[in-house]
């Protein structure tokens, strides 16, 4: 009886000490988004838009166990490029992801990380005229799936792949009879950050 009450003593000890040791730390990140709309229907040729991605960002990280949660602010650049006409779209994006890192100490670890995405539109719906209409939704939420290299404590470079859980904007045809086509912009992400 005593053995065990000493192994639960030592257990609950353990658990205790992980919060004490984890660790919050501030950055600024950065990238490149290269983003596709895809349509509903296949009538349209759609191309990769690139844009750029920044902003400050946080992690906490528990040490010994190599779990963590990062988030970020970003002023995200995204957009449709149809027929090699392209049409911008600026926003707020708020990435929030579970992060498992496997390292070699300090100096160099490769990571995993996983979470839900969001993204606020600052642009305004487009019209083309000839009752042509480009309606862009105001938020969205989609899934992160990430990887990527941590360096010298300080430097994290990695790629995401961002899946919108709705669609992100529809293009309208006509007046009355109006013909609809829905598109989601999925996103993959380049990115470098540094962690002060």
């Amino acid at each position: 009886m005593k053995k065990i009450m000493s192994v639960l003593l030592v257990a609950i000890c353990l658990v205790m000490a992980i919060p004490a040791q984890a660790q919050l730390k501030f950055g600024v990140k950065g990238g490149l988004n290269l983003a596709k709309a895809d349509f509903n229907k296949s009538d349209f040729k759609t191309d990769n838009f690139t844009g750029f991605f920044i902003g400050p960002m946080a992690e906490l990280t528990i040490p010994v166990v190599g779990l963590g949660v990062d988030g970020a602010l970003l002023f995200s650049q995204r957009g449709i490029k149809i027929n090699g006409e392209s049409e911008k779209e600026n926003g707020l994006e708020i990435p929030i992801n579970l992060k498992y890192t496997i390292g070699l100490g300090s100096l160099f670890g490769i990571y995993v990380a996983a979470g839900p995405d969001f993204y606020f539109n600052f642009a305004k719906d487009k019209s083309f005229g000839q009752n042509i209409n480009l309606n862009r939704k105001n938020a969205q939420v989609g899934i992160n799936l990430g990887a990527g290299v941590k360096l010298l404590k300080h430097l994290q470079v990695g790629f995401n792949y961002n899946v919108p859980l709705d669609n992100s904007s529809e293009l309208t045809f006509g007046d009355a009879a109006k013909e609809v086509f829905s598109s989601k912009t999925k996103v993959w992400q380049i990115s470098a950050a540094y962690i002060f």
